[in-house]
């Protein structure tokens, strides 16, 4: 019955609204400047089904919308610095706290949670929480979390927490899907250069 749950968690991540990004826009601006606690830069490209984050490229992208007073979302930070640990060469997680902390402030949330990935202030995260509110029709439900593949694609938008298991099983399925497109690309250049070379 566990595993079976597991397949339909797994399952609905990957299918629920995985082109409301596309259908959704309407502001003509495309790209944002972030910046992190620690003053760092992030720029974002919104693509016409996703978000590029230039920083992050060839990445697997958790992007969390979380509140500091939100229990659910308190919840799922030790979830997320243990996924951070454990895959830190595939994963990216970039949260944006959405209850008004300044950056000083979330900068000290984040040293007394002990957070490891990549966190912001609303204030710091400029116009892309607008931007990803109307694309996404995000009503403002916290947590949020919104998961990207490694070219920026949309793969799922889900409100409420996800189970650490099947956030896991998400970053391995997207991992190989990346590393079966990058060899396919590969062996199909090398196959290019061999006919070239013959000629």
């Amino acid at each position: 019955m566990k595993k079976l749950m597991m397949f339909w968690v797994i399952s609905m991540l990957f299918a629920l609204n995985s082109f409301a990004l596309e259908a959704k826009t309407t502001m003509s601006e495309n790209i944002f400047t972030i910046k992190d606690v620690e003053g760092k830069s992030y720029t974002v490209e919104a693509l016409p089904n996703g978000l590029q984050f230039k920083e992050l490229q060839n990445k697997v992208v958790f992007l969390e919308f979380f509140g500091h007073r939100c229990p659910p979302c308190n919840k799922s930070i030790p979830k997320y610095i243990a996924l951070q640990k454990k895959y830190k060469d595939q994963l990216a997680i970039v949260a944006i706290e959405v209850q008004g902390l300044t950056t000083a402030q979330t900068q000290t949330f984040v040293k007394e949670k002990g957070i490891n990935y990549i966190t912001i202030s609303q204030a710091d995260a400029g116009m892309l929480t607008e931007h990803i509110a109307a694309r996404a029709s995000w009503s403002g439900a916290i947590p949020f979390l919104i998961i990207l593949n490694h070219k920026g694609e949309v793969q799922t938008m889900q409100a409420g927490l996800i189970p650490e298991d099947a956030l896991a099983n998400v970053i391995e399925t997207l991992t190989k899907e990346a590393k079966a497109e990058n060899n396919s690309t590969k062996n199909s250049k090398s196959t290019l250069e061999t006919n070239t070379t013959k000629k």
